[in-house]
Formats: structure tokens, C-alpha cells, sequence
């Protein structure tokens, strides 16, 4: 047999197909010739014994400056002996992953949100085809199909009231027909439209322009036309959906804390009033200090452990543990009835619990096949995971590199430590009922129409199991955080190690795969926290307490000789060293100046002061005033010296050199000479605004790619803060959804974003967990204000200077006309809308303050989930602005 791949796809000089896939075809790929301006084409021959086989290809684009774009040909199946002949013949249409159909067959729109619209077609084959089309179109309403008209007696001569109709199998994601085109002229054109099985009338033609089929009939050949998607509307689909941390949820019966199985009250409520989707916050483990620390979700000590805390208590306990289960009632009673949760109280009285049951439940458990199937599947990360627990626990501390021993993992090792051992096996037990839970409340949220989007947090906790088994894939003498921005005027630093990404791509990152291997049990969309940290990720090195000590890596550094060609005159010290002379201590301390010389620095013999050894850096400082609680003058004089530490214009990583961010912000950069700051001011421009923008694409593009081509799930991109010029082109190309919030407009100069103007593959919301609400938003500055009721709600007069539930409906109903995909609103900006039912103190529905890196995440909604089907007017009136606006 023979087989002849023919892809159409217009190339540039330079450039050149490949066609790659599974067996049988060879491991590498294969070159393909150019055929003409708009195909290119391979045959090879196929022993009779693998036409049989079914496999997987695509095709590679190879540009001059040797970077690749593979397209989105996961779907691309093909078992040769189907089509009996001896000359198969594909001819294929490019897959561009930043199509806009390609969203549609991802999980939540195949699983769930279109799973109704297939209709069952009859179609008769003849007996002998020599042609198949094959073509997508996922946006079909239930009872219309595809169907083929053209040229021709074969296809009716564009005859609408009997067309040929194409048929779709559950299992397939393209229409088909085949067909005996012996009888046909060649060339003829040809096009599909939409039929309705149900009133058996042509609804419309596909646009664009006539399709045409070149190719006769040909001895013992089979030609498979494979044409991509039907020219059909792709952005009409758009759905609305909530936004909660499970930690924030409410149920009658819970334990001061949201649970997994609380989702399945919330997809209730969500399909009464018609939303669609339900976002979560990370859910994995982050008990690294057993304190309410560890109540910040973006710090896990497992990016695949799930979070003990959120656990039902009722389902894992058997009926011979009942009893033990009653004794919490007062307790579990008094968490629940509290505003806030009550993390650490919460945390020990379920993990107590839990312990007394496991070794009366531990037997039933572990023979279970179920468990049995969880153990075998999870091991690769379990086992890790709960030895470093264990060990954790023991040496009471989760800083590895401060245990007397197995500071580093070792598999041998670590055996005698796990053989038979309860407090391993309890983690193990515990793991494996936040399994169990989550993919209950999973299939019932599908099962009521909705679906469940999770979160996939940019980092991982220092201490923690990851970085413990696998300390090669990080660097751990670098933080990971944030630039300055409205929000954190001095950035962020998140503690994180960054990623140490050539050895993750070394084994074709590995761990990313397996990581969203372990969403796809639970979710069918993510959110990828921080997406610019797959371009570039802010950088503190270890001593730096604040994120304004950061710099970009990877980032194209500035080179010495650049300074000379530029006309800057190179002072190290002074351009690298804090710049420290008595205005500036004037200005930082005032009246406590001179006890700061005194203390704290060393006179340089030329007016200027340097600080002494003990206290060079940030970690230094902080260390020295350990225990300060904030607003106190010992306070007040800390972060003063770290703003002398972060005093510096250059940062010397290697004898290269990195701007510090906001330079001209310095006093150090302000006492220079008017044309030196000139000059550097260009540099650094060029350095953070130019150099940069196509080396970060090309970062991005050897991971984002391969990424996407192992998931199903719809993957949106956090694209916020200081975006490189280079980020909106990279999510258009592969198909994520961008972020587009209201008040962080992407525009330069704007000061809101308008949803009407959201691109479709997006999604829009007026605020996150990190930011305030509505209503508190409204209230924070009236100017802004009244700016924002004027300009973006085309309002005129005074803008109401309380959090008026009509405004919030307001901005909730500019959102909910955006054309883009999704409009994702938290539940408290739901609340909003309806003064009767929100909460009366709106700071206190904030669940994150950014600028603060010791924030507690505690907030919890202020009534039950039960509660919430029973608000008639607040849930008639949110139906109805979703049916107003389509969603």
C-alpha cells in the first residue's frame, strides 16, 4: 500500500513542511516536497502487516531561523486498511491551534457544554467509494447536520432540497460522507451547509468561497479529503460562569470551611439561574508550617496532593466510627457558625479526627480495587509526597536542608522509612478520599450541565515535595514573583523557586505533563496562574525580601561595552551600590537619621555612607528586626533600610548587567547628571522595552506548544501586569483565552478596559481574588468613580457615592454583553447586585491583598449554599440578565 500525505498551506521562501507522527510512520519526520504555491506533499509505502495499525500524524512548520509551529493535529487518526485500496491519498487542510474551533473540542465543551447538540444521521456508503470527506463543525444545534453540495450528479447540482448529507459518531469529531464520485467531471467545486434532520430544510451554505477537488478517480485509489472546519460562524458560543475558593463556601452542615462535595450545592444553584462554569482557586496540599500561613493557596508543598482541609468528614467515616463523628458536633458547630474561617482550628480538628478513624478504616481502604488503582496510578508523586510529610512532621520543620538527614531524596533510602509505616499510610488514606471527593463533586457538576475549571499556580513551595524529589528542575537560589505594578508599587516576591526550564525541557517536561495529567482528573478548563513566567519570570536572588530587587530571566542582560558606545560614563559602585549620602537619609528617615548612621552604616571617606556587613541585604535586615509586628517604629525603620538596600540602578549578575525596575524612581538615578540620566534612560527603555520582545517569544514557544499538545482541557492564560509586546501574538496562535479585567486595561494611556472590545477567545471579569469587589471598588475613589460612571457607563450627572447594588448590576451587565467567550464574575460581585442579600461590610468580602505577603485567606460567604436556591429575587433577576444577554 501507498500512502500520500498532501497538505495545503501557503509558505514563505525559506520555509518547509515535515510531516511527523506514530507508527507507521518512521520516528522522525519526514520532509515533504513542494508541490505547488498552496501544497506540499510526501508518499511513502506501507507494508501490508502495519495497514492495519492506527495512528497519529501532523505536520511541522520549519521557518529559516530554525524555530518550528507543529499544528494542532492531535485529532489526526488514520488506520489505512479501512479505506481498501492500494493508493491512499490525503489531502489535509493546516490546523493552526489558534483557530477559533479548535476551543470548541476541548473538555468542556465536548464533555459537557455540546455533548446534546449530536444528532444521530442515516447515511447509506456505497458499495465501492473512492472518495471520503471528512469536516468539523462543533457549533451545530441539535438536529442539524452537515451536508455536501456541488457540481456534478454526485452531489446534485447545488440542489438544497436533497443534499448530501454527512453523519458524525459520538467517538469522532468530523462529519463524514463517502462517496462513488466515478461519474463526476473533474475539476468541481463544491461547498457544505447546514441541513435540519428535524424539518428536513437546507438552512444555509458555509461562506467563503467554493471548495474545489482536483484529483479524478484513479485505479485503486482512495482519496480522503480531510477540509478542517465548515466556514461557520465560530463566535457565537458564550457562557457565563462563577468564580470561589471552595475554602469560601458555606454549607449548613460543614466545619467552618468550604469542602469538595459543597460544589455539588453550588452547580445547583448555578444551573437554576443558568451559568455554566464554576472556577476554583488552586486546591492542592500547602501544609508547610501547620500555621495559618499555609492558608495561601499558591504555596503548595505538592503541585498533585490535594489539600487535607477540604475533606467531608460524614463520607469518609464509616459506621462503626459514627460515635467519634458526634463528639465533634459542638466544635464542628462553632467553626461553621463563624465569619471567617478559622484555619488552623479547622486543620486540627479534621486531621485529629481522621487519625483516630485510619486505623480501624485503614484494611477496608487498602483492599479496595479502587484504592488499589489510585495507589498504583499516583505512586510516581505519592510516596514523595508523603515521606516528606512524615518527615516534615518529625524534624518540625518543612526546610529539608535543615533535617539532620534525607535532606536529599533517595529512593533506597527512604524505603525503610515507608515499609509498613501508619503515619505514611494515613497520608495515603487522607489522599486518597480528596481523590474520591473531588471526582464526585466533578461528575456531578458535569452531570447538571456545568463545568469546572481549576487553577494551575505558576509556582511551588521551596520546602516542599517537589522540590525535595526533584531539585534539579528548580532554582532554588532564586524567587519567583512580580514587577511593580498599580497593586504592589514595590512588585512581589512569592518565595517560589523558579523553574530551571532547559532541564525540564531535557526530558520533554516531563513534570508539566504529569502535572496537567493530574487536572484532567478533576477539571475541564485551567487557568494558568502567571502565564508570563513561560516567557519570562521576575527573579529576586535569595537575600531580597522585596520583589523591587528582581529582575527578568531569562532577559538578553546588558553588556559592559555598551555603556562606553552609548556615552555613559561606567562608575560600578555607584551605579550598582545602594547610593547613600545624608539628603537621602533626610528624606527616608527624617528624625531618626542619625541614629541610622550610627548603627546601621560606615562613612566612605567621600560624604556618602555604606551600609555595614551585618546589614547589606534585605534578609539581613529583616532578620535582625525578626517579630516587628507592622506599624510600629522598629517597623517603620526596617523598611526604610530596605529602601537604602534596593537604592541601585544596575544589578551585576556575571559581569552583565539588569536594570532595576523604576529606576528613575531612585534618588540614586535623580542625583546624576541630567545627561548621564538621559543616556541611561534610553538604555533602559531599550533593555526592558525592546531587545527583549522576540527572544521571550522564542522562550515561550519552546514550552507553550508541547504543553498544549498533551491536554484536552481549555487552558485560559492569566496575561496581566507588565506584558511583553510578544504575549498577545503567542496566546492568539495557540488558542488561549486571555484575561481581560476592567480596571487593568492593556492598552497604554487607557484607563479601563471596555469588555465590548474583548476579543471572542477570552475571558472577561471585573475583578479576582486579588483585587477588591465592586461595590469596595466603588467606594476607594470617588474620582475614579465618577470618571468610570461617566466615560464607561455613559452615565451623565453625579455618580452615587455608596456601593449601590445598581451600579454593580450595572458593570455585571457590561460584562455580560461582551462578545467574548466567557464572563467569569466572583460570587461576591453576584451578591452585589442585591442589597438585601450581600454582605453589609463589603471590605470584608475581599479574599487577597497582593501587596501583602503575610495576607490571611480566610474569607467565607456569608450564607449558606442552601440558603441560595431560596433567593427568589436575586435569582430571577441574575436568569434574566443571562437570558437578556445570551450567556
Amino acid at each position: 500500500m501507498n500512502l500520500t500525505f498532501r497538505v495545503r498551506f501557503v509558505t514563505h521562501p525559506g520555509q518547509s513542511l515535515w510531516l511527523s507522527g506514530s507508527h507507521p510512520l518512521p520516528a522522525h519526520p519526514l520532509p515533504m516536497a513542494f508541490r505547488d504555491h498552496e501544497t506540499w506533499q510526501v508518499s511513502l509505502p506501507l507494508a501490508p502487516e502495519a495497514a492495519g495499525s492506527n495512528f497519529i500524524y501532523s505536520y511541522i512548520l520549519q521557518n529559516p531561523d530554525g524555530s518550528q509551529t507543529t499544528d494542532f493535529g492531535r485529532n489526526r487518526r488514520l488506520t489505512p486498511k479501512d479505506f481498501n485500496c492500494s493508493e491512499l491519498l490525503i489531502i489535509d487542510s493546516w490546523n493552526q491551534p489558534g483557530f477559533t474551533e479548535n476551543a470548541f473540542y476541548t473538555e468542556p465543551f465536548k464533555k459537557v457544554l455540546l455533548a446534546g447538540n449530536l444528532t444521530p444521521v442515516k447515511t447509506s456508503k456505497p458499495e465501492n467509494p473512492a472518495h471520503t470527506f471528512e469536516v468539523k463543525a462543533p457549533l451545530l444545534k441539535k438536529n442539524q447536520t452537515l451536508c455536501l453540495l456541488g457540481e456534478g450528479p454526485a452531489l446534485g447540482h447545488w440542489n438544497t432540497k436533497s443534499p448530501v448529507l454527512l453523519s458524525r459518531n459520538a467517538s469522532e469529531d468530523y462529519f463524514s460522507v463517502s462517496m462513488d464520485l466515478r461519474a463526476q467531471t473533474f475539476p468541481f467545486a463544491y461547498k457544505y451547509g447546514v441541513f435540519d434532520v428535524g424539518t428536513k430544510s437546507f438552512v444555509g451554505y458555509e461562506s467563503g468561497a467554493d471548495r474545489r477537488l482536483n484529483e479524478p478517480v484513479m485505479r485503486n485509489q482512495h482519496t480522503l479529503i480531510r477540509d478542517g472546519f465548515a466556514a461557520l460562524p465560530a463566535d457565537i458560543w458564550r457562557g457565563a460562569g462563577v468564580a470561589v475558593p471552595v475554602f469560601s463556601l458555606r454549607s449548613k452542615n460543614g466545619f467552618g470551611v468550604g469542602e469538595f462535595l459543597d460544589l455539588k450545592l453550588l452547580a445547583d444553584w448555578g444551573k437554576s439561574v443558568g451559568l455554566k462554569l464554576i472556577q476554583l482557586l488552586p486546591v492542592n496540599d500547602t501544609s508547610a508550617t501547620h500555621t495559618w500561613i499555609d492558608s495561601y493557596p499558591y504555596a503548595a508543598i505538592s503541585a498533585f496532593a490535594l489539600h487535607p482541609i477540604y475533606l467531608n468528614l460524614d463520607t469518609v467515616t464509616d459506621v462503626s466510627n459514627t460515635r467519634l463523628l458526634a463528639e465533634l458536633a459542638s466544635e464542628r458547630e462553632r467553626l461553621n457558625e463563624l465569619e471567617d474561617l478559622d484555619y488552623e482550628a479547622v486543620m486540627k480538628a479534621k486531621l485529629d479526627f481522621l487519625k483516630k478513624i485510619f486505623p480501624s478504616q485503614r484494611s477496608a481502604t487498602f483492599n479496595q480495587s479502587e484504592y488499589k488503582k489510585f495507589f498504583n496510578l499516583n505512586r510516581e508523586w505519592l510516596v514523595p509526597y508523603a515521606t516528606f510529610c512524615h518527615l516534615r512532621d518529625k524534624y518540625d520543620t518543612a526546610d529539608f536542608s535543615q533535617w539532620p538527614e534525607h535532606q536529599k531524596y533517595d529512593t533506597k533510602k527512604i524505603t525503610p522509612i515507608i515499609e509498613n509505616n501508619p503515619e505514611v499510610e494515613f497520608l495515603y488514606f487522607v489522599q486518597f478520599h480528596l481523590h474520591r471527593q473531588l471526582q464526585e463533586a466533578s461528575a456531578y457538576i458535569h452531570a447538571v450541565g456545568l463545568v469546572l475549571k481549576g487553577d494551575i499556580a505558576i509556582g511551588v513551595s521551596r520546602h516542599g515535595s517537589d522540590t525535595w524529589q526533584q531539585p534539579e528542575l528548580f532554582h532554588l537560589d532564586l524567587q519567583a514573583g512580580a514587577p511593580p505594578d498599580p497593586f504592589a508599587a514595590k512588585g512581589q516576591n512569592w518565595g517560589f523557586p523558579t523553574y530551571n526550564w532547559p532541564r525540564m525541557a531535557a526530558d520533554g517536561f516531563a513534570w508539566w505533563k504529569r502535572r496537567f495529567a493530574q487536572m484532567e482528573k478533576y477539571f475541564d478548563a485551567f487557568r494558568i496562574d502567571h502565564i508570563l513566567g513561560f516567557f519570562r519570570i521576575w527573579s529576586s536572588p535569595s537575600h531580597a525580601v522585596e520583589g523591587i530587587l528582581g529582575y527578568f530571566v531569562p532577559a538578553l542582560p546588558v553588556e559592559p561595552h555598551e555603556f562606553p558606545a552609548r556615552g555613559i560614563l561606567f562608575d560600578h559602585d555607584r551605579l550598582t551600590k545602594p547610593f547613600i549620602d545624608d539628603e537621602v537619609l533626610e528624606e527616608i528617615f527624617g528624625e531618626a537619621a542619625d541614629d541610622v548612621r550610627r548603627e546601621f552604616l560606615d562613612p566612605t571617606g567621600d560624604e556618602t555612607y555604606a551600609l555595614k556587613p551585618q546589614f547589606g541585604t534585605q534578609r539581613q535586615v529583616e532578620d535582625y528586626f525578626a517579630g516587628l509586628k507592622t506599624g510600629t517604629p522598629g517597623e517603620k525603620l526596617k523598611i526604610g533600610l530596605f529602601d537604602l538596600v534596593s537604592n541601585v540602578i544596575l544589578f551585576d549578575i556575571g559581569g552583565k548587567f539588569h536594570f532595576r525596575f523604576a529606576m528613575e524612581h531612585t534618588s540614586s538615578f535623580k542625583r546624576l547628571p541630567p545627561d548621564q540620566q538621559a543616556r541611561l534612560r534610553e538604555l533602559y527603555v531599550d533593555y526592558f522595552f525592546r531587545r527583549q520582545d522576540t527572544f521571550w517569544m522564542r522562550e515561550a514557544m519552546q514550552k507553550l506548544p508541547a504543553l498544549k499538545r498533551v491536554t484536552d482541557m481549555l487552558i485560559c492564560g492569566e496575561d496581566l501586569g507588565l506584558v511583553p509586546a510578544c504575549v498577545p501574538e503567542v496566546m492568539h496562535d495557540l488558542g488561549f483565552l486571555s484575561l481581560e479585567i476592567q480596571r487593568m486595561p492593556k492598552v497604554l494611556g487607557q484607563e479601563f478596559s471596555r469588555p465590548a472590545n474583548a476579543p471572542y477567545l477570552s475571558v472577561v471579569t471585573p475583578s479576582t481574588h486579588d483585587m477588591s469587589t465592586i461595590r469596595e471598588w466603588w467606594m476607594e475613589d470617588t474620582a475614579q468613580t465618577q470618571k468610570f460612571y461617566n466615560q464607561e457607563l455613559g452615565r451623565s450627572g453625579k455618580a452615587p457615592t455608596d456601593d449601590d447594588p445598581r451600579m454593580v448590576e450595572a458593570v455585571i451587565s457590561q460584562h455580560l454583553a461582551s462578545p467574548a467567550m466567557w464572563s467569569i464574575f466572583q460570587l461576591q460581585d453576584l451578591f452585589g447586585m442585591d442589597g438585601g442579600l450581600r454582605r453589609k461590610d463589603p471590605s470584608g468580602e475581599r479574599i487577597n491583598v497582593p501587596a501583602n505577603p503575610h495576607h490571611y485567606w480566610r474569607y467565607r460567604i456569608h450564607l449558606p449554599l442552601e440558603q441560595l436556591p431560596k433567593e427568589t429575587a436575586f435569582n430571577s433577576r441574575l436568569r434574566s440578565l443571562l437570558v437578556e444577554h445570551a450567556r
